[in-house]
C-alpha cells in the first residue's frame, strides 16, 4: 500500500473531536459523548457458569471496550483477578501486525509492507520475493505450523536462548519442504511471522521489543505488554513479566504477555482509527488494510492478524484473533465495540472451549446489550 502519514503525529485534543466527527459512519461518535447505561450482568453470569462447569480452566477474566466510552467493563472469575497477566499465544498476532503497519506509516524508515523482503534483509535467501503483507496474511506459500514435522533448522524460531536475527537468517536461507508460490495456499503461522520480525528489526535497527515499545507501548501507555519465547519451557512463566523467557528471540506470532487493561488499549487503538490518547499511532488506512480479506480466494477468511466473520452478504461483521491457550480478542466495527478474554491454563487440553464461548455466547450477548442500551437513550 502507499505510504500515508508518518507514525506518531501528535494531535491536539480539539483535533480529536474533528477526527471523530469526520470519520466514517461506523466510527462517527465523539469519544467524549456520555456512554449508555450498559449492564453486562448476563455476560458475567455466562463467564461464571463456564468456570463452574469447566474441568480444564480454573480462572477466566475479560474486558469489554466501546469506541466512545473506552474500557466499559472488566471482571474476573475463579482464580483470576483483573490484574492477572497471561501468555497470549496467537492472540499476539493483531498487535504484531499493528506494529508492522505503524512502521509502514513512518516515512523516515522508507519501508513498505508491500515491498519484497529482499529489499530489507541483508542475507542470501530463498524467500526474498515474498512481502511482509504475504508473510502476515499467511499467504506467502512458506509452510506454517502445519509444517512443523519437516521444519528442521527452522525449529530455532521456538528457541528462547538465541537471537531473533540469528535464527531469522536460517529461516530466510533454508527452504522448508512443501514451500509453494505466494498467494496459492493459506499456511497459518510459523516461519513467515518470525521473518517479518527480522524485517522490522532491520529497518529500525532495534530489537522487536524495543520497536514495539517505541511505536505502540509508549504512545498507548501500555504497562505490561511485551514479547518473549516461552514455547520450550512454558512452565517458566509464573504470571510475572520478570519470568518471561526468550525476549531476545521474541516470538512474533505467539510470544506476547498482557494484562486486561493493556489489551483494552490495543483494541481501542483499532476502534479509534489508530489514535492512542493524543497520538496518531497508526493511520486509519493502515488498519483498514489489515482487515482486507486476503485469504478469501484461498478458501479462508483472513486478513493480516484478523480472522474475519462474514455476514449473509459476504461482508465482514466481526474480526477476531484467537490463541491456542484460549485467549481471544474481537472487534465489531459496526457497533464500535470489542473485547478480550484472558486464560492462564497453558495445557491446551480444550483449545476451542473459550473460542466457542466467546463467538457463540459472549459476543451475541454484548451486541444485544449494547443495542438495547443505545436504543433506550
Amino acid at each position: 500500500m502507499p505510504k500515508l502519514t508518518p507514525a506518531k503525529v501528535v494531535f491536539t485534543l480539539s483535533m480529536l473531536g474533528v477526527l471523530a466527527a469526520c470519520s466514517d459512519s461506523n466510527n462517527s461518535a465523539s469519544y467524549t459523548l456520555p456512554p449508555p447505561n450498559y449492564d453486562f450482568t448476563a455476560i458475567d453470569t455466562a463467564m461464571q457458569t463456564f468456570i463452574d462447569d469447566s474441568e480444564t480452566f480454573d480462572g477466566i477474566s475479560y474486558t469489554l471496550v466501546d469506541r466512545t466510552a473506552g474500557a466499559v467493563h472488566e471482571a474476573a472469575f475463579g482464580d483470576h483477578t483483573v490484574d492477572t497477566i497471561v501468555m497470549l499465544a496467537s492472540t499476539s498476532k493483531v498487535p504484531s501486525v499493528t506494529l508492522l503497519m505503524a512502521l509502514n506509516d513512518d516515512d523516515s524508515l522508507n519501508f513498505s509492507v508491500d515491498d519484497t523482503i529482499d529489499t530489507y534483509l541483508p542475507w542470501n535467501g530463498v524467500y526474498g520475493d515474498r512481502t511482509v503483507t504475504q508473510l502476515v496474511s499467511n499467504t506467502s506459500g512458506i509452510p506454517g505450523l502445519d509444517g512443523l514435522d519437516v521444519y528442521g533448522a527452522h525449529i530455532c524460531q521456538f528457541n528462547f536462548d538465541i537471537d531473533l536475527e540469528i535464527c531469522a537468517e536460517t529461516l530466510y536461507s533454508v527452504e522448508v519442504p512443501g514451500t509453494v508460490a505466494p498467494n496459492t495456499q493459506f499456511r497459518y503461522g510459523g516461519t513467515p511471522w518470525q521473518i517479518s520480525g527480522a524485517v522490522a528489526q532491520q529497518v529500525t535497527n532495534s530489537t522487536w521489543n524495543q520497536v514495539f515499545d517505541e511505536y505502540i507501548g509508549q504512545p498507548c501507555n501500555l504497562d505490561v505488554f511485551t514479547y518473549g519465547n516461552p514455547w520450550l519451557d512454558i512452565e517458566a512463566f509464573n504470571g510475572s513479566p520478570d519470568s518471561l523467557i526468550g525476549q531476545q528471540n521474541a516470538h512474533v506470532e505467539g510470544g506476547a504477555i498482557t494484562s486486561l487493561s493493556d489489551y483494552a488499549k490495543i483494541l481501542l487503538l483499532h476502534l479509534r482509527d489508530g489514535v492512542c490518547g493524543d497520538t496518531q499511532v497508526v493511520s486509519a488506512a493502515s488498519l483498514a488494510y489489515m482487515r482486507e480479506n486476503r485469504a478469501g480466494p484461498l478458501g479462508t477468511d483472513y486478513g493480516m492478524g484478523w480472522w474475519i466473520a462474514l455476514g449473509d452478504q459476504d461482508s465482514a461483521t466481526l474480526y477476531f484473533d484467537p490463541g491456542a491457550f484460549g485467549a481471544i480478542s474481537w472487534m465489531d466495527l459496526e457497533r464500535g465495540i470489542g473485547g478480550y478474554v484472558a486464560i492462564d491454563d497453558y495445557s491446551r487440553r480444550d483449545p476451542n472451549a473459550v473460542r466457542d464461548l466467546v463467538l457463540g455466547t459472549v459476543i451475541p450477548l454484548q451486541q444485544a446489550l449494547v443495542d438495547d442500551a443505545r436504543g433506550s437513550m
